[in-house]
Order: structure tokens, then C-alpha cells, then sequence
């Protein structure tokens, strides 16, 4: 969200990216257990001879040393001009075989497919990230087909990409290929972190060749991962646990790692800033900290509709994570404190009134333990001068879902039980559990209030029944709301994000009735458009808008139609 009409600068990208892949996104992805005969396919699959058995486009792709995964190198692809930087390698196969396709990458908007199979060709991509995330998908080979063409590349215009230990699980093609992998060593370093009433975060060192790693929580398995943090929540308070980490890729599963303690807290918190609980189904607006044409309002004008009102926004130090807060001038307001004043009288009426962080111009960096600590420090203190409930994530300059999720913990033990965490993201945020946003989604999901997902300045996405839909329709919102539901969250934090107003935002603006229609499309199976999903969802949180400012620039239609539409939800 810009301060003009809060724009997205990449909405383009995201419709470009849904139509070029079809059907071929999958939702989820992880590492298929291969047969104790099945062998790895691609040669030379961890970079460790250059670029041998590898064709690049255009030059685009070079060995590089850092960042490698595993071993001494890794892939670098360069997109420039038309050219994505696509690496490609021919792989032998058995007629009429299944095979695993993996590859683990990071960088931005990276795919993996293969073609050839002779039957249905295949690819699977992600956003990316600044961490290593691996890709996955398999195919199977026709009657007469004896070789594959695996690839990965990038996006136009987009950075360079990375990509290591590219996988083709599957019977032995006859090809050569990589040695078989081995059972991984048992992972060390294994910590506890931040703890809360009802969860505990934990973290330990890579496990050379791992896919991917299994939680233990005294003796039984309880998570899987791919990365090397993990969140265990759904504990009860004062309780201590015992937590294992092993190590898993084709070969097998390491032994457990040695065993560490943590226990979980009371469940209160004498620092705790209390305030009013979120209402079942619940309406959320953004209220501007500017002037940018709309009507400029005081808190206290904000229509009564809204039970969540997220201030925008808080501003960046020159310390990563570090974030303040400076009243605009411009608002009206004749000192801070009248403003705190608003911000309690608020409270009093039963109102959350929250504090949002990033925007289009809100570049705050977390990706470090000390940016996370800055970053709950300086929330946390926030909260306590001003009154906020919570804190609202509307990052739109990439996020980093390891240290993001340290942070969010390390606020939410601060704050206590009654903290309200809610963000705000883009469409193509949130189209793979993959994702760094659906990552940390998933990772703060026991103190998560709601993601109010943003359905508009996006262009055609695909939905969750892997179609692709356009942006200002009843199924665009709730085939792309599904992914979420289905997804792992639960239908209380999960909320439909739409402008105010035609002026609010780029593109995207749909009439107050197409809001209410996918409302009861979601929650009660009624007014659906040629998408129905697969089950209903009562519990769904409710809407949310930009802004309360351009809600009330139009006479406060929006709140008064999708208002008491969401507070009558069953």
C-alpha cells in the first residue's frame, strides 16, 4: 500500500506469473521417500563440476561458491533482457516410471519442471526468498519415452537466481548419474527460543544432503520441516517438554539429536497492554498517517463499523528492525497525546486499534537475531507509549520468514495472550505454503489473528483449484481464498482484503456486493460463482480495506455495506 493509492509496483508480475504456469503450481511440495533401488538420475546435480551435463541460455548460468547449499557450488542463473535464464539438462529414464523432481533454490521467482515425459509435462515454482527452499514435483514417463529434459530459470527482469542439489529420483535410467545419496548426520546445535504459553521455538545447524528434518517432542514425532527452525505450538502453560530434531533425504532418517528442555509459560504477562478481544467476524481498516487526497481523519471519526483499525504505518531507523512512530502533522491532531487519547477511547468503544508496519515505502529489514530483537523491542514499546494492541505486517520489500517468525515470538512474550497480530499481503504472497509470507503465516499460527490478504492491484492469479481467475470477481476472491484455508490456516485468520473506493488503489476495486457474495460463498455455500469450495467455512474472520480514509472520501459506502454483512456472518 503506497501513500498515493498504495499501489502495488509488482501486481503485473503476479497475473504474468499465474498465466504462464496453468495448472502446473501446486500448493505444497515436499520431498517423496524414493524406493531403496531408485537412484539419482541427474549428473552432476550439486554444481560440483561447473556447469558440466548443463546447458545455460545465453550464457545466463555460471558455478558459483556462495551461497551453496551443500558440497563447494552451486547454480547461478542471470536473467537479462528476454532471456529467464533457463539451465537444462537431458536425464535418461525408464519408460512408464515415476520420478521425483526436486531442486533446492532461493533468489527471486525460480521454477523447476521437466519436459519430454511423454505424458504430462511438469513444473512447480516459488516467489523465493532469501533463504535456500526446495521445489518438488513429480511425473511419469511414457511407454516409449527414454529421456527427460529437467530444467530450472528464473523470471524477466528479475535478480539471479540459485539453485543446488537438483534431484531425479527414480528407477536407474541408465544414464549415470550422481552416487546415491547417504543417510544424513544427526543434526546439531539443536536450541529452544522464544517460548509462549502454548508454544516453543526451536532451531538447530544444517545436517549436510538432508531434504528435510523431523521434530520430536518427548519421543514423538510431531513436525516436519525443510528448513532448520520450527515452531512446536497447541503445549499447555507451565509445562516443560523435551525436544528431538533427526535428519531425513532418500536414503533415510538419522538417528535423534541430543535432547533439549524448554517449558512453556504461565499464559499471562504483567506488561501485557490488554485492550478488547477480536470479535468473531471482524472488519478491518487501514487509517492513514498522511494526506494523500482522501478525507483526512482523526481516530475518532473512523465509522464504528471497523472493530480492527491498523494505523499506517510505522517508520524504519537506520538500526535493522529497529521501527518508531511520528505523527503526521497533516492528520490534525494538536499533540501526541490527544492522539493517545483517541487511541483509548477507541478501546473503550471495543476496538483494536494496531499499529502497521511496512507499506510501499516501509522498508523494514529483518534478517538477523539482532534486527528480530530490535524489531520486538521497539514494537513492544510502541505498544506501551501509545496503547496499540498489536502490530499489523504489510511488508512489501520481501521478508525473511526465519527471522520475522524470531521476531513476531519475541513481541508475542512480550505482549502477552491479548496481542493483536494481523498482516496485509500481496496475492502472489500467498500462493504456495512455500512462500516467505505463508511461511511465517504458518510459523506464528497460534498467536496469529488474521491475514487480510490483498485482492486487488494483482492482475489474474491461479486459485486453488488451479485455474487461472481475474482480479474483481467472486471467484478470484474465493478460489484464491481457498489456498490459505486449505492451506494450513485456520478460518478464523483468513480475511478478504479489497479498496475502498475506486480511487483507493491501482485496479481491483469490486462493488461492495461482490464482497458480501464471496463472504457467503466461503462461509455458507451460497452465491458462489463458477467456483464452489470444497467445504464451507463459518469461522471465516471477515473483510478488510484501504482505507477508512477513502471509505469515508465515499460517503463510508464500503463499511456500511460490507459491515453489517460481516458482523452477521453465523
Amino acid at each position: 500500500m503506497d501513500r498515493t493509492t498504495r499501489r502495488r509496483r509488482r501486481g503485473w508480475l503476479g497475473g504474468v506469473l499465474a498465466l504462464a504456469m496453468g495448472a502446473g503450481l501446486g500448493l505444497t511440495g515436499g520431498a517423496g521417500t524414493a524406493l531403496a533401488a531408485d537412484v539419482n538420475n541427474a549428473r552432476n546435480a550439486g554444481f560440483e563440476s561447473g556447469l558440466t551435463a548443463w546447458t545455460c541460455s545465453a550464457g545466463s548460468g555460471a558455478a558459483v561458491s556462495s551461497p551453496v547449499r551443500t558440497g563447494a557450488a552451486a547454480l547461478r542463473g542471470t536473467p537479462s533482457g528476454q532471456d529467464n535464464a533457463r539451465c537444462s539438462q537431458t536425464v535418461s529414464v525408464r519408460p512408464g516410471s515415476t520420478y521425483r523432481l526436486s531442486a533446492w533454490v532461493q533468489g527471486s521467482y525460480v521454477y523447476l519442471g521437466a519436459s519430454g515425459t511423454g505424458t504430462t509435462d511438469v513444473s512447480t515454482w516459488t516467489p523465493g526468498g532469501s533463504g535456500w527452499s526446495q521445489l518438488s514435483t513429480a511425473f511419469t514417463t511414457g511407454p516409449g519415452t527414454t529421456s527427460v529434459t529437467v530444467y530450472t530459470h528464473g523470471w524477466y527482469g528479475q535478480p539471479a537466481y540459485h539453485a543446488d542439489d537438483v534431484s531425479v529420483f527414480g528407477p536407474d535410467g541408465g544414464g549415470g548419474g550422481d552416487p546415491d545419496p547417504v543417510v544424513p548426520p544427526v543434526p546439531a546445535g539443536l536450541a529452544a527460543g522464544a517460548v509462549t504459553s502454548s508454544s516453543v521455538a526451536l532451531d538447530w545447524s544444517a545436517s549436510s544432503g538432508a531434504a528435510s528434518y523431523h521434530v520430536y517432542r518427548d519421543g514423538t514425532r510431531v513436525q516436519s520441516v525443510t528448513g532448520t527452525s520450527a515452531t512446536v505450538t497447541g503445549l499447555a502453560a507451565s509445562t516443560s517438554y523435551r525436544f528431538q530434531v533427526s535428519a531425513e533425504n532418500a536414503a533415510g532418517e538419522s538417528a535423534k539429536s541430543a535432547a533439549v528442555t524448554a517449558t512453556t509459560s504461565g499464559g499471562g504477562d504483567p506488561g501485557d497492554p490488554g485492550g478488547p478481544s477480536v470479535p468473531r467476524h471482524a472488519l478491518t481498516g487501514y487509517w492513514q498517517n498522511f494526506d494523500n487526497g482522501a478525507t483526512v481523519q482523526k481516530l475518532r471519526d473512523v465509522s464504528p463499523q471497523y472493530d480492527i483499525i491498523a494505523v499506517s504505518f510505522a517508520d524504519s531507523t537506520a538500526t535493522a528492525g529497529e521501527i518508531v512512530f511520528n505523527l503526521d502533522p497533516a492528520v490534525g491532531y494538536g499533540s501526541v497525546d490527544e492522539f493517545k487519547g483517541d487511541i483509548a477511547a477507541r478501546k473503550s468503544a471495543g476496538k483494536s486499534v494496531i499499529l502497521s508496519v511496512g507499506g510501499e515505502r516501509g522498508n523494514v529489514v529483518i534478517n538477523s537475531d539482532a534486527s528480530a530483537t530490535a524489531f520486538a523491542d521497539s514494537a513492544y514499546a510502541l505498544m506501551r507509549s501509545y496503547g496499540f494492541n498489536g502490530i499489523d505486517i504489510d511488508l512489501e520489500h520481501g521478508i525473511n520468514a526465519t527471522y520475522l517468525t524470531k521476531a513476531l515470538r519475541q513481541l508475542s512474550q512480550r505482549a502477552g495472550s491479548s496481542l493483536v497480530l494481523t498482516m496485509a499481503p500481496q496475492t502472489i504472497d500467498m500462493q504456495s505454503t512455500g512462500t516467505e509470507y505463508f511461511r511465517t503465516a504458518l510459523a506464528v499460527k497460534d498467536i496469529l489473528t488474521v491475514v487480510n490478504m490483498q485482492y486487488y492491484n494483482s492482475g489474474s492469479m491461479l486459485g486453488c483449484d488451479q485455474k487461472v481467475h481475474s482480479q474483481g470477481t467472486v471467484d478470484f476472491i474465493t478460489a484464491l481464498a481457498c489456498i490459505q484455508l486449505e492451506g494450513g490456516l485456520d478460518a478464523s485468520q483468513v480475511g478478504i482484503g479489497v479498496p475502498a473506493s475506486p480511487r483507493a488503489a491501482g485496479s481491483g476495486y469490486v462493488d461492495p456486493q461482490i464482497v458480501r457474495n464471496a463472504l457467503d460463498c466461503l462461509t455458507r455455500g451460497t452465491h458462489c460463482g463458477s467456483f464452489k469450495p470444497p467445504r464451507t467455512y463459518p469461522a471465516l474472520r471477515g473483510a478488510m480495506t484501504w482505507s477508512t480514509n477513502w471509505d469515508a472520501t465515499a460517503g463510508s459506502t464500503w463499511s456500511n455495506a460490507v459491515g453489517p454483512h460481516v458482523h452477521g456472518l453465523p
